[in-house]
């Protein structure tokens, strides 16, 4: 099974760009898509919606900001398009941020792939107090998963560089967003208490392997980069990676598709 995972930045500017037609051409089972900044009566034309791929669009209440997409090979057998159907706890909190657009999951059989776009704290401290609440709300909510039957690949951008590795100016951001020790702290919980796997890192070890660059300066042409694309597995799940890779031949926006091959 193939899985892609792209935050596009912009669904409508990433299509001119050409994103569709090197869709079509991966052979991917299911590809989950990150910031749609688009409502769907925006999402008419055919580009969007190949004919070889079931679609859903979860779009944020304000137009023009985050939304998330999911596109599948094989008709799902159920869609879940908000994070209080997820988690099932009843928590307010939730409503915040599935008015943002920003969690789709398709359920084939015991397996379940989602697309997840994780609130950003760069621009400012109302921003990171807001992902701090979403974090309060995910953690907890993983932690019941990782208990469960089903099994999950959760894709996406999570907006969180994990290691040193993952980010190439490591000492100069460890006080800035995406980076912080608190930020960090929970992706160990992630995989070290809970046991999810990131995918990527169980077949590539390598430095520099990012999946994100700043538009200013030359970041991306001299690859200072973070790695902040994930695609994270239950922990039933681990072992199941095959081939993993960073696509980078041609830029649909300042992010690049994570392509991970699967064994199930």
């Amino acid at each position: 099974m193939r899985i892609v995972t792209a935050n596009l930045n912009g669904i409508r500017s990433a299509g001119r760009k050409g994103f569709f037609s090197w869709m079509t051409r991966q052979r991917a089972d299911v590809v989950c898509v990150q910031e749609t900044k688009a409502q769907r009566e925006q999402l008419d034309d055919a580009l969007y919606h190949p004919r070889s791929f079931h679609n859903v669009f979860v779009d944020a209440q304000k137009k023009g900001y985050s939304g998330v997409a999911l596109y599948a090979r094989r008709e799902p057998d159920q869609i879940i398009t908000s994070l209080q159907e997820a988690s099932h706890d009843g928590a307010v909190g939730w409503a915040e941020f599935d008015a943002q657009g920003r969690y789709v999951e398709a359920r084939f059989g015991k397996l379940s792939v989602v697309s997840l776009y994780l609130p950003s704290g760069s621009s400012g401290e109302e921003r990171q107090q807001a992902k701090w609440r979403f974090l309060d709300l995910f953690g907890p909510h993983l932690e019941r998963l990782a208990q469960g039957d089903r099994q999950y690949v959760i894709c996406g951008d999570w907006n969180i560089a994990h290691r040193r590795i993952d980010i190439k100016n490591w000492r100069s951001n460890q006080k800035n967003s995406g980076f912080l020790p608190e930020e960090r702290a929970f992706m160990d919980t992630l995989i070290d208490n809970y046991g999810y796997v990131d995918a990527f890192r169980e077949v590539d070890q390598r430095e520099e392997q990012y999946t994100w660059w700043s538009n200013r300066g030359q970041a991306y042409a001299n690859n200072v980069g973070w790695r902040i694309d994930y695609q994270i597995l239950s922990p039933s799940l681990a072992g199941s990676v095959s081939k993993a890779r960073v696509y980078r031949e041609k830029r649909f926006s300042d992010h690049a598709p994570l392509i991970i091959d699967y064994a199930f």
